[in-house]
């Protein structure tokens, strides 16, 4: 936990390692309903964000390098290590259009921890945050949602933080693998909406 947390030192609020702390114990808590590994739930959890492509240029190869690397140095076997890796190459949404190129019940269960902090109340925090860090507006009734954009379309996006909840957050509901993930998003999901409509209710004045 220490490489990871000195690793994201300086990372945006939305991905630090406060981030990967709640998705690592989201793991833990879906995997006590789930038969999984929970070494490889363990370490994808907490490697799944060590090197965010949206930070590195849209890199994609960063974070599984530097977790081949760190795991290779802790003589962590070769299977487990390319487990791993599997989990951080298709854990992203990326537009949710792209088929995922790898499944495993592991994957499942970190892939429904880390989208379960994309929504509810920390996902609203977390979006609105990654909204500012790169200054985008927050609202304008003249943008509207993309919902059929590709990975590349997904990936530079400039649309207002809105928008997001349209094109990501209110479709991650769905898109949950485990019945235990299932069950906490469909509460994080009516709190979203609630959230929408007294927004849009402000934004009109009428409140």
């Amino acid at each position: 936990m220490t490489f990871v947390k000195e690793s994201l030192n300086d990372a945006e609020g939305g991905h630090d390692w406060f981030h990967t702390l709640r998705v690592y114990n989201n793991s833990l808590l879906i995997s006590k309903n789930e038969s999984v590994d929970t070494f490889v739930v363990s370490l994808g959890a907490l490697l799944h964000d060590i090197a965010d492509s949206k930070f590195h240029n849209g890199d994609e190869t960063v974070g599984p390098r530097i977790t081949r690397e760190f795991l290779f140095k802790l003589n962590v076997d070769s299977i487990s290590i390319e487990h791993v890796v599997n989990i951080i190459e298709n854990i992203s949404f990326k537009g949710g259009n792209d088929p995922q190129k790898f499944k495993s019940a592991e994957l499942d269960v970190v892939q429904d921890a880390d989208r379960l902090d994309a929504i509810g109340a920390i996902g609203i925090a977390r979006c609105f945050n990654y909204g500012g860090f790169k200054n985008r507006e927050l609202y304008n009734p003249d943008i509207k949602p993309n919902l059929n954009m590709s990975k590349a379309e997904y990936k530079t996006s400039t649309a207002p933080t809105i928008n997001h909840f349209y094109e990501k957050l209110l479709l991650l509901k769905d898109r949950m693998n485990t019945k235990t993930g299932k069950q906490i998003a469909l509460e994080r999901h009516h709190y979203m909406q609630g959230f929408l409509d007294q927004f849009y209710a402000e934004w009109k004045g009428a409140k």
